[in-house]
């Protein structure tokens, strides 16, 4: 952390620049970043990448007029300081622009264990690289590779803030992944498989991530059409149902309240979703991809309980979004630009009660989605219509591929419709479970 606590002297002596040349206050950023990634196809290297930069940005305040600037390693800072200055003098007013509360200030945080010293070179994420594809490849069906890569890098924060914040912190990430293709001509069919872990020794091995993509591409080789229908039960595989919680995040993040975006805006209080539906958020989680010890102003809050028993309890918040909403922070600011805005760190859907095969077996006839296309989702109106393929539900078991169709409804309808299964993977971000919702439009033949 010498590296960290070197930009964090750089970072402070930036504000105190600020200050002397007229700023009533100041937070200094250094966002640092770290990669190494290797790509092949067929067996030869593709693509080799590796980058370093810690890039600085300047954020001041002059009464409530706002100045930003950002630069590399080798800027002046005085005239850094100066420049942003300049530029908060002559820009509008911003009524909502502020630091955190000082009494909000973290003073001192878990060490959350996410920062893994191993680099395993290109030598590694080659040899990585091309154990995927070859196992994937030599699965039954596979008929061409799209490609395989491995990287490995760090994030970090430093920051600083001249009504007393001063911190750092760093996370690592690791993945490897793989795309294959099954079948011939027209008839060809594209599945991956991946693993992104914060420490080298947690990532899947290569061969079972090959191993797993030839397996999901060739299950897919001959889909099938389906008559259009309605009121059809869809399963969304983890995969896909970690989306599907995206868009519910999306629509409690207090940004989207604040523009009027969001079609849960004036739902504070109320039931949203199913009663077995509880969503935490929380940053504090030792070795997960969205812990951080403290946020983007400098809040450190534990979890977060979000929606309970499908009661909406709070919007993710940063402080200028809170103020604009008549709120307080509650520590889930990230940086945006010349301003900090709300953002989700590791969303914690709680587990159902049966399994997904049970579930699968308990709905008797519908559509098991792995794969969704398209943009298709209103986030003002719920309105959701999207392109998807999968896998065709009779007798409660999984029957044949399929392919072509269009899957609608309303969000605000689906989280009121929906059945959790109990297989939580908790090493991504969004962690949720196989989702059945009831009552969706399929369009297909």
């Amino acid at each position: 952390m010498t590296r960290s606590h070197d930009l964090l002297e750089r970072a402070e002596k930036l504000i105190d620049l600020a200050i002397k040349a007229g700023a009533d206050k100041a937070d200094a950023v250094v966002a640092r970043q770290q990669s190494n990634s290797v790509s092949v196809r067929n067996g030869t290297i593709d693509n080799t990448s590796a980058s370093e930069s810690d890039d600085f940005s300047l954020r001041v305040f002059v009464g409530q007029r706002v100045g930003s600037v950002s630069a590399g390693q080798g800027a002046d800072e005085a005239s850094l300081a100066e420049r942003a200055v300049a530029m908060a003098r002559v820009s509008p007013e911003d009524e909502f622009a502020c630091l955190a509360d000082e009494s909000l200030l973290a003073k001192d945080w878990p060490d959350l264990d996410l920062y893994d010293s191993t680099e395993p070179g290109s030598d590694a994420l080659t040899d990585a690289a091309k154990a995927m594809e070859e196992t994937a490849l030599a699965v039954p069906g596979i008929s061409a590779s799209v490609g395989a890569g491995a990287s490995a890098g760090m994030v970090g924060l430093v920051l600083a803030t001249s009504h007393g914040f001063s911190g750092a912190y760093q996370r690592s990430g690791f993945s490897r992944s793989v795309s294959v293709i099954a079948g011939e001509g027209t008839k060809m069919e594209r599945d991956y498989d991946f693993d992104s872990r914060v420490f080298f020794a947690d990532l899947d091995d290569p061969r079972t991530i090959g191993r797993k993509a030839g397996e999901r591409a060739a299950r897919r080789v001959n889909p099938r059409r389906v008559p259009t229908g309605s009121n059809m039960t869809v399963v969304f595989d983890p995969r896909v149902a970690r989306g599907f919680v995206g868009h519910l995040v999306g629509a409690i993040n207090g940004a989207s309240v604040a523009r009027k975006t969001s079609f849960l805006k004036d739902r504070m209080g109320e039931q949203v979703a199913i009663s077995g539906l509880t969503v935490n958020d929380n940053p504090h989680l030792p070795r997960r991809p969205g812990s951080r010890p403290f946020d983007g102003e400098g809040v450190s809050s534990g979890p977060l309980l979000m929606i309970e028993n499908g009661v909406l309890k709070q919007w993710y918040l940063a402080s200028p979004t809170a103020r604009e909403l008549g709120l307080v922070t509650n520590g889930r600011a990230t940086r945006g630009g010349n301003s900090t805005v709300p953002s989700a760190t590791n969303v914690i859907v709680d587990p159902g009660e049966t399994s997904p095969q049970d579930l699968i077996r308990s709905i008797g006839t519908g559509l098991y989605v792995t794969e969704l296309i398209g943009q298709g989702v209103n986030m003002l109106t719920g309105e959701y219509s999207r392109g998807a393929s999968g896998f065709w539900i009779e007798n409660g078991e999984i029957a044949y591929p399929v392919s072509e169709i269009t899957i609608a409804s309303n969000l605000k309808d689906m989280f009121r419709r929906m059945t959790l299964a109990d297989d939580i993977d908790p090493k991504y971000s969004i962690a949720a479970p196989t989702i059945a919702v009831e009552g969706m439009t399929l369009a297909g033949e």
